[in-house]
């Protein structure tokens, strides 16, 4: 993946965050003032289902192929140009497609007492079903 040329620099191994993601992710982050962050994901990498709760998140894609998904719902694929507004308290998911690496630019909503709670993996039943 580090060969790998996207718009933003892809940063390394995501090491703080590995355990709340199947495959290989990095991170780069890309302002001090504000939480953002370039994360660039290996082929079949996503993140475990998770919530940020008071603040939400917003996904700018970028480059590479990858998919969203909120509880109850159907996933998303994602394509470089889309975005994704995260309202808080929505459990949901986000990663590459099973054949392409893909990165996003995720901004965390500052909001007072804003956290993240980390739940379950996608389960490769569920994930080997998108195409």
């Amino acid at each position: 993946m580090k060969d790998v040329k996207t718009l933003f620099p892809v940063g390394e191994e995501n090491t703080a965050f590995a355990q709340y993601f199947i495959g290989q992710s990095y991170l780069q982050p890309l302002a001090e003032s504000l939480p953002v962050s370039n994360v660039a994901f290996e082929p079949g990498c996503r993140n475990n289902w998770h919530i940020h709760h008071k603040g939400g998140q917003i996904l700018l894609v970028t480059d590479g192929r990858g998919w969203y998904q909120e509880w109850g719902k159907p996933a998303r694929e994602l394509k470089p140009g889309d975005t994704v507004d995260i309202p808080p308290e929505v459990k949901h998911w986000h990663g590459a497609a099973k054949d392409s690496w893909f990165a996003h630019i995720a901004i965390s909503v500052p909001a007072e007492g804003a956290s993240n709670e980390w739940l379950e993996p996608v389960s490769d039943e569920e994930y080997n079903k998108l195409k």
